[in-house]
């Protein structure tokens, strides 16, 4: 399928989020836009879609260090959501935190692994909140009847689950027929309603980014978040 790109975001362990890896995201999208393609899939490696940020190398970050990295963060996370061509996520393993945003930021979200895996937003299990960039493409992309149990609850559920709750649009499709079915819409019209479809989004981010980062800084330090930050940190490496 040449109309069709496979983007296969590899990182380190459990392709958790570094600042290596956001570039690699914005580099690989940069040049998807730029290529023939009409549509491409976004997938991970092995079995790791992305196991979020990579909280081992920001949990003792200051508080200016870490508003850097969330910003940081938010831009990579725009640039896939402002993407003017069709993206469909193939989501070959766990899609936890970050990971889970990541596949919000595509159009069609397809969990492509068994059901072993594990897909959400656990970030308030952890004591901390969700910045603009979470906060508004998940109030577009997910029903409203859902936002509770997966934004505020945090649940991690399973592939049926996140179906029913509308948080995936398949489970075991095949993610390349479906991006290829998107190829065959002619490229400008596509374009122009992508566009449209995300402008109110994305002009929602821009005017809450400054407030929601600053408060979601205030959940990452306090004392309650910082404690089950580091006791998980401490779970990852007991793990290895």
């Amino acid at each position: 399928m040449t109309d069709v790109a496979t983007l296969r975001i590899e990182g380190g362990k459990a392709n958790a989020m570094t600042p290596e890896l956001l570039d690699t995201i914005e580099r690989t999208v940069d040049d998807f836009e730029r290529s023939p393609a009409r549509a491409a899939v976004l997938t991970g490696y092995d079995k790791y879609f992305s196991a979020g940020l990579a909280l081992p190398a920001l949990v003792d970050l200051d508080r200016p260090a870490m508003k850097a990295f969330i910003e940081r963060f938010s831009r990579a996370m725009v640039r896939v959501f402002r993407c003017e061509k069709p993206i469909v996520a193939a989501i070959n393993g766990h899609a936890i935190a970050g990971g889970c945003v990541l596949a919000l930021m595509c159009d069609v979200r397809v969990i492509v692994a068994d059901d072993t895996v594990r897909i959400g937003l656990n970030e308030t299990q952890l004591g901390i909140g969700l910045p603009a960039i979470v906060l508004e493409p998940l109030r577009a992309q997910v029903p409203a009847s859902s936002l509770v149990q997966l934004a505020i609850g945090g649940a991690l559920v399973s592939p049926r689950e996140a179906l029913a709750l509308g948080l995936v649009h398949e489970v075991g499709g095949d993610a390349h027929a479906i991006a290829a079915r998107y190829a065959a819409v002619p490229p400008a019209a596509a374009a122009q309603v992508k566009r449209g479809l995300r402008a109110p989004v994305l002009e929602l981010v821009e005017r809450t980014a400054a407030r929601e980062t600053e408060a979601w800084l205030d959940t990452w330090f306090t004392a309650d978040a910082q404690e089950r930050l580091h006791a998980a940190v401490a779970k990852m490496g007991a793990r290895r």
